[in-house]
């Protein structure tokens, strides 16, 4: 085994409780966000070589948090059952709110 290996001893794949138990944080994160903002925005971000895939929430004044999802179907059951729009960033691109939002955030 390499030094960066990636492998864990016993099983390589999380359990299945493990998986529940990272779901439903998700669901209260961004339960909480959508509670907590106005104007949210759900945007699917697909996998890449370097990220997973990612559910992508970005408020109307451009404030966002990001959670992985396994997939676009997924992503978009959450979206719905939280009751906001959904985007594919693949196919609108980033909201203009979240880019000034950033800016914002750097800018101090």
């Amino acid at each position: 085994m390499g030094l960066f290996s990636r492998k864990r001893s016993g099983d390589e794949r999380p359990s299945w409780r493990s998986q529940r138990q990272a779901h439903a944080a998700t669901v209260a994160h961004f339960g909480n966000f959508v509670a907590t903002h106005l104007g949210v925005e759900a945007y699917f971000e697909p996998e890449t070589p370097r990220e997973q895939a990612a559910l992508l929430l970005v408020a109307r004044e451009g404030e966002w948090t990001r959670r992985r999802v396994p997939g676009l179907r997924e992503a978009g059951e959450l979206a719905a059952d939280l009751g906001i729009p959904f985007y594919e960033v693949i196919k609108t691109g980033y909201p203009d709110s979240m880019r000034r939002w950033n800016e914002r955030q750097h800018r101090g």
